[in-house]
């Protein structure tokens, strides 16, 4: 059998063993009134911490590319990096492997391919080429 984790203590109040756990932040508390003064501050969902994405070995390789036109300007990178929609998706752990199979191989083009078969993955790139190449 697993082991429970050992019991926490309300991080409202700080006295109280925590019954709950705030479904949008995770923090502990032990009772409605802690909820409410919890919930007098926003809170956020927590991001997934490194330590669920593997170290992985990635190939050198060079990163110029031939047609500058396949470069993302910066202004673009940013409407990507701003988009909660974007930010959604990669919650995903499984694209995030995608990616990370697709960044760590020695066949990009290949792996990339095989991805695009993935809808998960098809769905993401769409959204990218939304923000990137919007429809006039």
């Amino acid at each position: 059998m697993g082991s429970r984790p050992p019991p926490r203590k309300c991080e409202v109040c700080r006295e109280a063993q925590s019954k709950y756990k705030c479904p949008n932040c995770l923090v502990p508390y032990c009772s409605l009134a802690c909820f409410k003064k919890h919930k007098e501050n926003p809170c956020k969902k927590p991001l997934p911490s490194v330590e669920e994405t593997p170290n992985l070995m990635l190939p050198e390789r060079s990163y110029e590319v031939n047609d500058p036109s396949w470069v993302v300007d910066k202004e673009r990178l940013q409407l990507i990096a701003n988009s909660s929609e974007i930010r959604e998706a990669l919650r995903n752990g499984d694209l995030r492997r995608i990616i990370q199979k697709i960044d760590g191989s020695d066949d990009p083009e290949d792996q990339l391919t095989n991805a695009m078969e993935e809808q998960i993955f098809h769905d993401f790139t769409e959204k990218i080429l939304t923000i990137i190449s919007p429809q006039e």
